[in-house]
């Protein structure tokens, strides 16, 4: 029951953090909009029925109820089209959703606020106004970056001994328990302890569990004198690393593979010792790099997205397993963050660690999605305004007349298929989480 509870506890921590997330987006609209004389008549979270608003001035505020996102409504998105008077013949299903839109837009122009229309901004505020929801999004990300690196730290191995080994297996074996007759682990048979601090390895002193793996890798065979603090003295001992077959791994701690696509190996020391893992602090600068690989993360996922739908497709209908590190749904969000609230094999501190976590790569994605040059996106609307910025720029340099606003509207039949691909990937992704589920246990 208490794990049960404790699922729950974690998905709601996550609807709450995605809710805040998506309201301070829309707040990053909302302000610039307002401060630039935009009529904005409704802040909304969420879509279809409302379930509690109210006016303050000229905007409603609101809470819609599916939490699946949200928006701000401001008067006059679209211009209206060259030489239009008056509304014109609609004679196909593609030319009937662009002047849809333009009379929506005009529809919510009401006299006298004519200049408060968002299409009659400068570019440069138009874009200000679109940037500003992802532009929160990336603020929140590096918060709760700093929050978990700078605040809560990361794991690191410590060079403190965490374990001690009593037999000595290659790494490549499959097997994880010893049997009668594995040799016995040189760092056991030498005395060394759980709780032994590291001092030095074979005459060098370590500062890092990292290099006193490489030191004791360079000594096969050799016996090496190492000092240890125990019980607050320090106590010299003999190990003689054996020569045992390890992966090979690069700078970042990864398995390197080889040319016929299997795990490097290499003949090198081991002695048979794991470390302890302690929180530390990261800098500044590691939030930063953090929040720029998560970017980069993100964007490598949209570039082969369809390569990844395909996959995700291929595994929801099939026998394949889904791939963890590939595209998943708010539903498998929330089923990811319940499972690590519920696990009792971590601290609370690592728990919230792992939420922290979640909610700050969510406000990534949310910024380098919505970046998206596409309509109804927010990077649909920067693009826009570039382009028009752009194609009055020319026509000033070559001095010809203004060529005025880019229609937006005549995208409404692109704009529409990519609503209709959102929402198919949605509802694949959530059919997904929902038969075949990443799951970390």
């Amino acid at each position: 029951m208490e794990s049960v509870l404790a699922f729950v506890i974690g998905v709601v921590i996550i609807v709450i953090g995605l809710a805040v997330s998506i309201g301070l987006h829309e707040i990053g609209h909302l302000v610039p909009a307002k401060k630039f004389g935009v009529k904005v008549t409704q802040y909304m979270i969420g879509f279809g029925p409302t379930i509690w608003s109210k006016r303050r001035g000229e905007t409603e505020y609101g809470v819609k109820a599916i939490p699946l996102g949200g928006y701000i409504a401001m008067i006059g998105m679209f211009p209206p089209a060259k030489g239009e008077h008056a509304k014109e013949d609609s004679t196909g299903f593609f030319r009937g959703l662009v002047q849809d839109a333009r009379d929506s837009s005009a529809e919510t122009i009401t006299p006298g606020d004519e200049d408060r229309a968002f299409y009659r901004l400068p570019v440069w505020k138009r874009i200000i106004v679109m940037f500003g929801g992802p532009f929160m999004n990336l603020v929140l990300a590096v918060v709760l970056f700093g929050v978990l690196l700078m605040g809560i730290g990361i794991q690191q191995p410590s060079t403190t001994v965490g374990s001690v080994s009593a037999c000595a297996l290659p790494e490549t074996s499959e097997r994880t328990t010893c049997e009668p007759g594995d040799p016995a682990a040189p760092g056991a048979a030498a005395g060394v302890e759980p709780g032994d601090r590291l001092v030095s390895v074979a005459g060098e002193s370590i500062e890092s569990w990292e290099q006193s793996t490489a030191v004791i890798r360079s000594h096969p065979d050799e016996p090496i004198e190492v000092v240890v603090e125990r019980d607050g003295e320090q106590v010299t001992l003999e190990v003689t690393p054996m020569l045992s077959e390890r992966y090979v791994l690069d700078d970042r701690g990864q398995v390197v593979t080889g040319a016929d696509g299997e795990p490097a190996t290499a003949k090198v020391g081991f002695v048979g010792i794991a470390p302890a893992y302690e929180r530390a602090a990261q800098p500044v600068t590691v939030v930063f790099t953090t929040l720029g690989e998560n970017i980069s993360g993100v964007a490598g996922i949209i570039v082969n997205l369809p390569q990844r739908i395909i996959d995700v497709a291929n595994a929801a209908f099939g026998p394949g397993e889904r791939d963890p590190n590939g595209p998943i749904s708010v539903v498998g969000v929330g089923r990811v963050a319940g499972e690590i609230a519920s696990l009792d094999t971590i601290p609370v501190l690592d728990k919230a660690a792992g939420l922290i976590g979640i909610l700050a790569s969510l406000n990534v994605a949310l910024f380098v999605f919505n970046l998206i040059p596409l309509l109804p996106l927010d990077g649909g609307h920067i693009a826009g305004a570039l382009w028009e910025a752009i194609r009055r720029g020319w026509a000033k340099l070559r001095r010809r007349p203004d060529p005025g606003p880019v229609d937006l509207a005549k995208m409404m039949p692109i704009t529409l298929g990519v609503v209709v691909i959102l929402g198919a990937m949605s509802a694949l992704l959530i059919y997904a989480d929902l038969v075949k589920p990443i799951s970390l246990l």
